[in-house]
């Protein structure tokens, strides 16, 4: 897993932060442990020493004002990692265009077209997704399911075995903001595949060529071979790469790196299995992420994409009522777990500590078991003895356990959100930064 990526990053830097001074052996005992990480995570070896280098150099340099020698080798690490990975983040143009999706068996090609209808979707925009994978069994209904799923348009000719005409009637048909079009993949880089890749490319130039994306999908654990990957599709023209199944696997930093080598930009990342699990790559982000920075910027983003701007900022500060729990879990479910959302505020530490996941069969039956209570009880949860736990289980057909369960998780996770310091982040200003009244 790539958390385990993160969490050794995370070790090393405690570690520099724990001494009483920072020398040069303490920066070569952090040089060495990156070292291993960033190898084992599939990074380039000589990258990573040339990386070694630059920190070595850059550590030990007279200290900028204000700053100690450790703040200052957190923030040179923090810098590099975020030179290797990307530099800066590429831009999205949420506007009409064709999408042409390309890579390899296995890569996430046909989910990662709903992913990004998903995307599209939420930014205002209609979509409709084609098949053009007439190689692949089931590649048809597959398609046709994940479009039903986020609700967009679809197209496809069952039994058509030449990409090309089912692309040439689908321009013809489909009259969407974006075009997201599947292809075909293959087991290895052939010359069937390119020619038939070539055709479709072709026809979406002639048809549209000033917005037309060319988008490579590979999976995060293909590591360096992903270099391979861009080169060799880099004779369409790959306009930007979607880096999948980074949830999966601890070898994402190979992919990426292997991608910027070759000037192929990462523009997103899938991060699990539901069509809400894609994000805009942006490495510094990313970077945070990796050692354990807070990224509540992302957190907000994601959050007002499910709630609305009022219920955004109650899942920051925890102050809501019980009945705003049973919605924040409903709409927080899409965001991804509690787990998730508390590493991005950088407490992962806690998340560890506390039983956050609840399955979701229980989160639904636990909406009978609200509508059971009393409007003081809603209110205060507090006032719920043993008498009034018998009546709501009574009225909800849920047991005693699952009502003192459902309080007891409404409890734990409003004190872990407290925990987050949201005053200190409103006299900052932090909500006001992001268009949130508190």
């Amino acid at each position: 897993m790539l958390q385990s990526v993160s969490s050794k990053l995370r070790e090393a830097l405690e570690k520099i932060t724990r001494l009483g001074v920072v020398d040069r052996e303490a920066v070569e005992g952090l040089v060495k442990d990156i070292q291993r990480t960033l190898i084992g995570a599939d990074v380039d070896v000589a990258l990573v020493y040339d990386l070694s280098e630059r920190i070595r150099k850059a550590a030990m340099v007279e200290l900028p004002p204000a700053l100690s020698r450790r703040e200052h080798v957190v923030h040179v690490v923090y810098e590099e990692l975020t030179t290797i990975l990307g530099s800066e983040k590429a831009t999205v143009s949420v506007s009409q265009k064709k999408i042409l999706l390309v890579g390899l068996f296995g890569s996430g090609k046909t989910t990662t077209a709903a992913k990004l209808a998903r995307f599209y979707q939420s930014k205002g925009l209609t979509v409709g997704l084609v098949c053009c994978d007439t190689v692949r069994p089931a590649a048809f209904e597959q398609l046709q399911q994940l479009a039903k799923s986020v609700d967009v348009q679809f197209f496809g000719i069952k039994g058509e075995r030449n990409p090309v005409k089912v692309l040439e009637r689908a321009l013809a048909e489909v009259k969407r903001d974006v075009i997201i079009v599947d292809s075909s993949g293959r087991s290895a880089l052939d010359k069937e595949l390119m020619d038939e890749i070539r055709g479709i490319n072709r026809l979406l130039e002639h048809h549209d060529s000033k917005s037309y994306e060319k988008i490579l999908v590979i999976p995060a654990d293909i590591g360096q071979a992903a270099k391979e990957q861009a080169r060799a599709f880099g004779g369409i023209g790959i306009t930007s790469v979607v880096v999948t199944k980074m949830d999966a696997t601890a070898k994402g930093g190979g992919a990426i790196t292997a991608c910027y080598e070759t000037g192929a930009k990462v523009v997103f990342l899938t991060v699990g299995e539901k069509p809400g699990d894609i994000e805009e790559y942006d490495p510094k982000r990313f970077v945070s992420q990796l050692l354990g920075f807070p990224d509540l910027e992302a957190l907000l983003q994601k959050a007002r994409t499910v709630v609305d701007e009022e219920s955004a900022a109650k899942v920051i500060t925890g102050d809501f009522t019980i009945e705003e729990f049973y919605q924040q879990l409903e709409s927080v479910r899409s965001m991804g777990s509690f787990s998730k959302i508390l590493d991005m505020m950088g407490a992962g530490k806690l998340a560890q500590k506390m039983p956050l996941d609840v399955q979701e069969e229980k989160i639904k039956r636990w909406k009978f078991a609200i509508q059971s209570m009393t409007r003081q009880e809603r209110g205060n949860p507090d006032i719920i003895n043993a008498s009034r736990v018998r009546r709501i289980a009574r009225g909800s057909g849920l047991t005693e356990h699952e009502v003192r369960e459902m309080i007891s998780n409404y409890t734990k996770v409003k004190k872990m959100m407290r925990k987050m310091s949201p005053s200190k982040l409103k006299r900052s200003g932090f909500f006001k930064q992001f268009g949130m009244k508190m």
